[in-house]
């Protein structure tokens, strides 16, 4: 299972970026002046995708609300989800003639909002399942769909079950002649179809069982479960889905299904195409799956939201690694398409480019946020550019129509592995620009040093790990040194991540990122000694693989005292420019938290500002860029206003509860408004 370094991927020039030429072709007749669509979806005042259009700028055109007026913002109205359980703060609102729709509570209950008075207008429920009991994901959905389908609204919406619904955006109710009956009490027989069935088809381990479908169990939990948590994106009257599975740290068995893309007309709800994130054989990048190991692993789904350009006719699909995260041996190989973007043909699902950001990622490096689509100018000329934001704290770049990079991306050298039969790339992508937005790797230097005793307790806690740059490899907890583990900087909660998605600046192109320095520590164990201890419920798959997670993590490794390990800024939102690659500004993301300000060994010592623990909403207006965090108490939620090309602190307020991952606007009988998505309740706020 070791193996040598196969001939096919070191270097690959053009492997990992990668276009399939006959596709390429026939969709860029019209050269790099297409894409103006990318805006499609905040006309009018409209938001019509949660990531406000269809290239996820995050971005309006309104500006009713500006620094003139911002300090006169007032909250107009709440909607609060009580009725529908625990309501997170991660589903984003979108905006449709008059209506607000979004998901609320671990059903992912569908609602329709008054959005002049925040009245409930409808909402719809779908039937209990074992598939929505069993899922991880159940109260992680990130909002809705919408589309005109015939001049009729349609809002699509795919359950934690993997159940998708197409809703009349009027009424709520099932679209009739819609999809095809699921064979279940209490489900409507039109408006919904089954994609969990459609993705098993014709998948080996499912297809070997020879045994009908079940709709309420879905897969047997032996070979596979998958669940969903961002909404469809439909695009060019195609609506496509992407997957999610269990978290990698819950993850001790090898098996699973991949997260195949799969697409249907939104008319009919028939099916269209289905993509295969692990290659078969005969498709490209299956050499880079050895061993076999195509044919029973799974995960590399979409589960972070998609993003498209209608004109080019592209979808953007952001993938995260295969199963088990820390370890995979089992699958050696760059294990393509995991932890990639995937520019697809929406009509036909044929593969038009692709970049793989982590080969055989190990580090739950996944791909956290949409692709931020914009057109920008270098070096004189016009390009349609990608932009990704990543938990490595890099901001990829790349052409959107030929999958080009902007500016070079070099595969460099990277730390080998010291765990028998596990197996690690032994280089990986690094972008020359724009540089990193965050820390990357960790040194001694990095410690806190508030005061020297402070330091020398840090300098004692790390003496207890091995320290490194980024992509330090995972130890194994038994490992000679008897060391707890590797430090990797970032951690799976730095750098981006889902709570604090990217924002564009469309005019300008200004990309603004806000970013958590967090350092992670893993390491690894056999996996007979972690089977049954990493998940709540029932494992997936049935064979153990020979390491799992073992100790560690996502959140960091304490510093002295409770305080943080590093150095501040904690967190922090910077400004590139895309049409240079170049940094414009950086600063710290809200105050110093109320617990670093009050601690007993920080007392008559001066404290720079050090920003919050987490990440931020933010969007883009014409003259602001907005964004949620605690205030300079320390305690109170947030929203500031900044100056675009600055960073200027030109307004604050104080909000209800802490506002994460997004907000939005729309206009409506003449106001603009913003909603702000905190715990338990929508927030509308607007000028009297």
């Amino acid at each position: 299972m070791k193996g040598q370094t196969p001939d096919f991927r070191f270097p690959l020039p053009r492997s990992w970026f990668a276009p399939a030429l006959g596709v390429l072709i026939s969709l860029s007749a019209g050269g790099a002046a297409q894409g103006s669509q990318i805006s499609q979806g905040t006309e009018g005042g409209e938001w019509n995708y949660i990531g406000g259009d269809a290239g996820h700028s995050r971005s309006t055109s309104l500006d009713q609300i500006n620094a003139s007026n911002f300090a006169n913002l007032e909250v107009e109205w709440t909607w609060r989800g009580d009725s529908f359980g625990q309501l997170l703060a991660r589903p984003t609102p979108i905006y449709a003639d008059g209506v607000l729709y979004s998901v609320a509570g671990n059903r992912r209950s569908v609602v329709a909002i008054d959005a002049s008075t925040g009245a409930l207008i409808w909402s719809f429920r779908e039937p209990d399942t074992f598939r929505w009991e069993h899922s991880m994901r159940n109260n992680n959905g990130k909002g809705v769909a919408y589309a005109e389908v015939d001049g009729r609204g349609v809002i699509f919406t795919i359950s934690p079950a993997r159940f998708l619904w197409a809703l009349d955006a009027k009424t709520g109710q099932p679209l009739e002649n819609w999809g095809r009956p699921v064979a279940l009490e209490g489900f409507s027989q039109t408006g919904v179809l089954d994609a969990l069935e459609d993705q098993a088809r014709d998948w080996g381990p499912w297809e070997n069982l020879n045994q009908p479908w079940d709709p309420y169990q879905g897969l047997p939990l032996e070979i596979g479960y998958a669940t969903a948590s961002s909404p469809p994106i439909v695009v060019n009257d195609v609506v496509i889905v992407g997957t999610s599975h269990e978290n990698g740290q819950n993850q001790s068995r090898i098996e699973n299904i991949p997260g195949d893309i799969v697409a249907y007309d939104a008319r009919t709800g028939a099916f269209k195409w289905k993509f295969h994130v692990i290659p078969r054989p005969g498709e490209f990048g299956h050499e880079t799956w050895e061993s076999d190991a195509w044919s029973y692993t799974g995960n590399i789904g979409s589960w972070a939201p998609m993003s498209a350009d209608p004109e080019l006719g592209i979808v953007y699909i952001p993938t995260k690694g295969g199963t088990i995260d820390y370890s995979a041996g089992w699958r050696p190989g760059a294990n393509l398409f995991g932890s990639s973007v995937i520019a697809l043909d929406v009509q036909t699902g044929e593969r038009v480019w692709h970049f793989q950001y982590v080969h055989h990622d190990i580090w739950n490096y996944d791909t956290p946020t949409a692709p931020i689509l914009l057109d920008v100018t270098v070096d004189g000329e016009r390009v349609p550019g990608l932009f990704q934001p990543t938990k490595q704290s890099w901001l990829y770049a790349f052409n959107r129509e030929t999958g080009e990079p902007i500016w070079p991306i070099e595969e460099r050298q990277v730390p080998e592995t010291e765990i028998p039969g596990d197996w690690l790339s032994p280089t990986q992508p690094f972008p020359t620009r724009p540089a990193p937005y965050d820390i990357q790797g960790v040194t001694v230097d990095d410690l806190i040093d508030f005061t020297p005793q402070l330091r020398q307790e840090a300098l004692d806690i790390v003496a207890n790990y091995r320290l490194g740059p980024i992509f330090n490899a995972p130890m194994h907890r038994d490992n000679p040194e008897g060391l707890i583990g590797s430090i990797w900087c970032p951690g799976e909660l730095g750098g981006t991540n889902i709570s604090g998605p990217g924002v564009a600046d469309r005019e300008t192109g200004i990309v603004y990122v806000v970013s958590r320095t967090n350092c992670g520590h893993r390491s690894v164990a056999p996996g007979e000694d972690m089977d049954g201890e990493l998940t709540p419920w029932q494992s997936t798959g049935s064979t153990i693989a020979e390491y799992a997670w073992g100790s560690g993590t996502a959140s960091g490794i304490t510093g002295p005292q409770g305080l943080p390990l590093t150095k501040p800024p904690y967190s922090r939102i910077t400004a590139i420019d895309v049409n240079t690659g170049e940094h414009l500004w950086w600063i710290v993301n809200g105050g110093t938290p109320a617990f670093i300000q009050n601690h007993a060994a920080l007392r008559g010592v001066d404290i720079p500002p050090t920003g919050q623990l987490t990440h931020s909403a933010m969007m883009v207006t014409p003259s602001l860029l907005l964004h949620t965090a605690i205030g300079d108490d320390g305690t109170t939620p947030m929203l500031y206003a900044l100056d675009k090309a600055t960073g200027e602190r030109l307004g604050a307020l104080e909000m209800p509860g802490m506002g994460m991952y997004g907000m939005m606007s729309y206009m409506l009988d003449g106001r603009q408004r913003i909603i702000l998505p905190v715990p338990g309740a929508l927030v509308a706020l607007s000028v009297p």
